[in-house]
C-alpha cells in the first residue's frame, strides 16, 4: 500500500487519474476509504499532510452527515496550547520560558500551517545542576495559582501531538481518571479494541486511582493545584549559555498535584533525571503529599 501510494504521488498525472470526483487535493483517494467512513459522509478533499518514516498521511476534510465539518487540526490546538501555556509561566517567572511573542496561522493556502514565536536562548542541554533546577520548578509550583481552585486548564494542551483532556475538576483524582481516559481512547482510535487493557484500565480508573489519589483530598487534607510544565524531561530543559538560568521549554501545561511533574524523570528511557539526586533535591523545595507514608 505504502509502495504504491509513494509512486502515485511521485506522478501528479498518475495521482490525478486515482482521484475520485468531487474530491479535491493531492491525495489519491479509493472507494475502499470511502466505505471505511461513517455512513452519510461526504469527502470534500484528501491532501498529503505530515511526515511517517514508515508509510504515507494525508489529511481529509469531510462533512459528516449531521453536516458537520471534520478534520483534525492538531496543528492548531499545539500552537495555541503551548503559547498559552508558555505565556502563563512567563507571567509567573520571567526567564524560566523563552518569552513569548506570538502564535497564529500562516496566510498562505493548503496545507493548515501553524507557528508559535518566542525569544531564541542559546542553551547547553547536558544535564542541568539538580539544585539549581529542583528549585526553580519547585518555585513554579509553589507560586502558580490556579483560577478557581480546581485542577484543569483554560485551553487544550498537548504532549508532542497528543492532547490531554483538562477539564476543570474539583478532584485530583477524578481529573487524573479522565486523562488517562483520553490517553486510552487516543490509543482505541489507531489501535483498536484490546479487551484486556479496557478491562485493566476500568479496575485502574474505578478503584485504584480512587484509592491512591482520593486520598490525598480526604479526611480534611488539602491539595493545591499547581501550573506544570507538563513535559518536562530531558529534552525540553537547558541551561543559558549568557547567564546560567535554567530553561524550560515545549510546555503542556494544566494545574495538577505538583508531583505530577515528577513522574516523568523516573522514565526507564532517562539518561540525567532519573538519579535520584534531582527528585531529592526537589523534595527539599516542595515536601511531599500526606500521606507521606504512601
Amino acid at each position: 500500500m505504502s509502495k504504491a501510494v509513494h509512486e502515485l504521488l511521485s506522478n501528479s498525472d498518475v495521482a490525478a487519474s486515482h482521484s475520485l470526483a468531487g474530491i479535491q487535493g493531492d491525495f489519491p483517494m479509493d472507494e475502499a476509504v470511502l466505505e471505511a467512513m461513517p455512513e452519510g459522509t461526504k469527502v470534500i478533499s484528501a491532501e498529503a499532510f505530515g511526515y511517517s518514516a514508515w508509510t504515507i498521511t494525508a489529511r481529509v476534510t469531510a462533512i459528516l452527515s449531521d453536516g458537520t465539518t471534520k478534520r483534525e487540526d492538531h496543528g492548531r490546538i499545539m500552537m495555541l496550547g503551548e503559547f498559552t501555556s508558555i505565556t502563563e509561566i512567563h507571567s509567573l517567572i520571567p526567564g524560566l520560558v523563552p518569552a513569548p511573542h506570538g502564535w497564529g496561522k500562516y496566510k498562505v493556502g493548503s496545507p493548515d500551517t501553524y507557528f508559535f514565536l518566542s525569544d531564541f536562548i542559546d542553551m547547553d542541554t547536558s544535564a542541568p545542576d539538580p539544585v539549581h533546577f529542583a528549585a526553580r520548578v519547585a518555585q513554579l509550583h509553589r507560586k502558580s495559582k490556579s483560577p478557581d481552585g480546581m485542577f484543569g486548564f483554560n485551553v487544550t494542551t498537548c504532549d508532542g501531538k497528543l492532547p490531554h483532556t483538562v477539564a476543570w475538576e474539583k478532584s485530583w483524582a477524578t481529573f487524573y481518571g479522565k486523562l488517562l481516559r483520553g490517553v486510552l481512547e487516543l490509543d482505541r482510535e489507531v489501535n483498536g479494541v484490546w479487551p484486556e487493557l479496557e478491562a485493566v484500565a476500568n479496575q485502574v480508573i474505578g478503584a485504584v486511582i480512587p484509592r491512591l489519589l482520593g486520598i490525598l483530598q480526604s479526611d480534611g487534607r488539602k491539595l493545591k493545584p499547581s501550573l506544570i510544565h507538563g513535559d518536562c524531561w530531558e529534552g525540553n530543559v537547558g541551561t543559558s549559555l549568557e547567564n546560567g538560568d535554567i530553561i524550560l521549554y515545549d510546555a503542556g501545561s494544566y494545574y495538577a498535584h505538583n508531583e505530577m511533574e515528577l513522574g516523568i524523570w523516573r522514565c526507564q528511557w532517562g539518561q540525567f533525571f532519573r538519579a535520584p539526586i534531582y527528585s531529592r533535591n526537589y523534595m527539599r523545595n516542595f515536601e511531599a503529599a500526606e500521606p507521606r507514608e504512601e
